[in-house]
């Protein structure tokens, strides 16, 4: 799925979620964008989890070749997994990636740059929710820093946080152990309630779906995080 600049014809923008993600793109911040779908570049990085490698590293070249062939010089990815394909797994196997990826943490805090003298402060304690496939590409992790800054939320600091942050439980689900996909998602949520979070922030629609029930019914509010970017342009939310 690719989100287009009307304006800037050297651009592009290349997001993987769930439809009603998709939904939510819209105001000031994807101003100019429209989006292109296509089964043909899907990232194929799910599979990792599954322990088929074999599969992505198959797939791969053709997916970024469809994507080539669109003339497309930057690529901005929405999730980490997408990211971190076309980054660190395309750069281990030796696969060479003709366009420059960006990742939307990068993207967001750009463009909240330029919408500056519109943002108002949410002081909000948010909890982050990080995904697990970041680890890959820990590098631009301190973007997301930089845009709850100019947001003006506080990342409020617990155990399962960064580099010790507990999975969603999402593939431990789909795997069936289901005892500890319990035991995870219930440290994980005591974790934010003990440090006093009002809002659970999400990156991944996988994340969201499987924890937002939960953190709910401990008095949390789940959001995403361009949703909460919107919240805090003065004229959206």
């Amino acid at each position: 799925m690719f989100l287009t600049s009307t304006v800037h014809k050297s651009r592009s923008f290349r997001f993987a979620f769930f439809q009603n993600t998709r939904k939510t793109l819209q105001g000031k911040l994807f101003e100019g964008l429209s989006i292109v779908v296509g089964r043909h570049f899907f990232c194929q990085l799910v599979y990792l989890h599954f322990g088929k490698p074999s599969l992505i590293r198959e797939r791969l070249p053709k997916i970024i070749e469809n994507i080539a062939n669109h003339g497309f010089k930057e690529v901005i990815f929405f999730h980490d997994e997408c990211y971190s394909t076309f980054t660190s797994y395309a750069k281990a196997y030796g696969i060479d990636v003709p366009f420059r990826p960006v990742h939307f943490f990068e993207y967001l805090y750009n463009r909240l740059k330029e919408l500056k003298g519109e943002i108002r402060p949410l002081n909000l304690k948010i909890a982050y929710q990080r995904n697990c496939s970041t680890r890959l590409t820990p590098e631009k992790e301190h973007y997301l820093d930089k845009i709850f800054d100019l947001i003006g939320v506080e990342r409020v600091e617990r155990k399962y946080d960064r580099e010790n942050a507990l999975c969603c439980g999402a593939i431990i689900r789909a795997l069936q152990k289901y005892d500890l996909f319990v035991d995870v998602q219930k440290r994980n949520v005591e974790d934010m309630v003990k440090a006093k979070a009002e809002y659970c922030v999400f990156n991944c629609p996988m994340c969201c779906s499987s924890l937002a029930e939960r953190v709910t019914k401990a008095g949390i509010k789940p959001i995403m995080l361009h949703e909460l970017c919107k919240l805090a342009l003065s004229k959206e939310g």
